[in-house]
């Protein structure tokens, strides 16, 4: 297989299934947060909620991100991956039945928000396993040699996903109601459910089947700390999603400031995305692994720019604009993070390291939703959005003077080693 095939990843079939359940799952998960968030919001009219929903959902994330870890480098990653969306999906329809007309009619406000809270505080726990399992199954699915390529595919679909998940949200809370649209987030996961029986079953490659959770959790952090390219990119992209998470406040901007109504709220946080998803689709065909550490640096700084432009405008297509390349800046991180996690990590460590990862970064997507709601309400919306986006640039600036290595990164030797062994 040519290592210049922008189509590698795609040319095998059981990476075109898993393609296929993560995409239904991240429509449906972005569209089921953009739902429940116009809910709450709608709710109470009160900005810190968004931000509880976020420290709902990163709580138990955090908290059980290492055991989950552990659990899944001990087991088979198909048929734990079925088991979580098997449970996703109880969540999904627990929050349907949630907005009906009946519980509507029959509840206080006060019961609908504590149950909604409670539903994903579990959405959280279960968060824990899906990352760290999804990513160790990619790398049983594909060959080392195009790790880089499927990592493009597999950051794009998610992108893609989520820039129509959130934009379909917008438009069917205005079309059909938060009820019937959180139907189809249901809908999305039973199919996800039943697709992903189309993978086969795939071996185990931990050689330390049995092994103590102390010890492995023990190996995972030294080995993450320990590797200045994995640390680097994991603190970088932690502190710019914590402090960059303007797009928690998107409900607040559209429904106070903006004055856009639900489909200009889907189209605000639907930017970030389709920018993201766009600049994907150009790595596959433009490799980015040359001198990748400048470039994520240089992405990220790019990011928190945006950030403060969006903060600061009053102008809805100047916001949208803004979070539009904030995401073509998010989208090179992205693919950047991911392919620098997938080739430095070993087979028989990849639920640790991807769990590490999820603790730092992927949680900080709900820490920084709590962080924006306070700094929301204590400093007001647009102080706390151009807040973030400076200690973004702060970060940046610091980890280039002070980490000469990383700004020297280039991870073209490592690929080009990883074709040699399979060649």
């Amino acid at each position: 297989m040519s290592k210049k095939d922008p189509y590698a990843a795609l040319r095998y079939r059981e990476f075109n299934m898993f393609l296929l359940v993560r995409f239904a799952l991240i429509f449906g998960w972005s569209m089921q947060f953009i739902v429940i968030e116009w809910q709450v919001y709608a709710l109470t009219k009160d900005p810190l909620s968004l931000g509880i929903i976020g420290l709902c959902e990163f709580a138990p994330a955090f908290v059980m991100a290492l055991f989950a870890g552990h659990i899944v480098d001990q087991r088979e990653k198909r048929n734990l991956l079925a088991l979580c969306i098997g449970a996703f999906s109880l969540i999904s329809f627990g929050l349907f039945w949630l907005t009906s007309q009946t519980v509507i009619e029959s509840w206080s406000k006060n019961s609908m928000l504590y149950s909604i809270y409670a539903l994903v505080f579990f959405g959280g726990f279960l968060r824990a396993f899906f990352g760290p399992t999804i990513f160790s199954l990619v790398a049983l699915i594909v060959p080392k040699k195009i790790y880089p390529n499927a990592a493009t595919w597999n950051s794009s679909t998610w992108q893609m996903a989520r820039v129509l998940g959130v934009a379909f949200a917008g438009f069917s809370i205005s079309w059909i109601g938060v009820h019937w649209s959180l139907c189809i987030v249901f809908g999305l996961v039973l199919f996800s459910f039943v697709m992903i029986f189309q993978i086969p079953r795939k071996p185990i490659l931990n050689p330390k089947i049995g092994e103590s959770i102390s010890s492995s959790l023990s190996e995972g952090l030294s080995f993450v700390f320990n590797t200045k390219a994995i640390l680097g990119a994991i603190t970088l992209d932690m502190v710019s999603v914590l402090f960059g998470g303007a797009i928690a406040l998107a409900a607040v901007f559209a429904q106070d400031i903006l004055k856009v109504g639900p489909q200009g709220f889907g189209v605000l946080v639907a930017a970030p995305s389709v920018g993201a998803f766009l600049t994907m689709l150009v790595t596959a065909y433009i490799p980015i692994s040359k001198n990748a550490g400048m470039k994520l640096l240089v992405a990220i700084f790019g990011f928190g720019v945006c950030i403060i432009v969006f903060g600061l405008s009053s102008i809805f297509w100047v916001s949208v604009v803004a979070l539009f390349f904030s995401g073509v800046t998010d989208g090179v991180s992205m693919v950047i993070r991911q392919t620098i996690l997938q080739i430095k990590t070993p087979d028989h460590m990849r639920g640790r390291v991807s769990s590490v990862n999820s603790m730092f970064v992927g949680s900080s997507n709900e820490l920084g939703a709590l962080e924006s709601g306070l700094t929301a309400k204590y400093m007001g919306t647009v102080t706390a959005v151009v807040f973030g986006g400076t200690m973004t640039l702060i970060t940046v600036v610091t980890t280039a003077l002070v980490s000469p290595t990383f700004r020297k990164l280039d991870l073209t030797k490592d690929i080009e080693e990883h074709e040699k062994e399979e060649a």
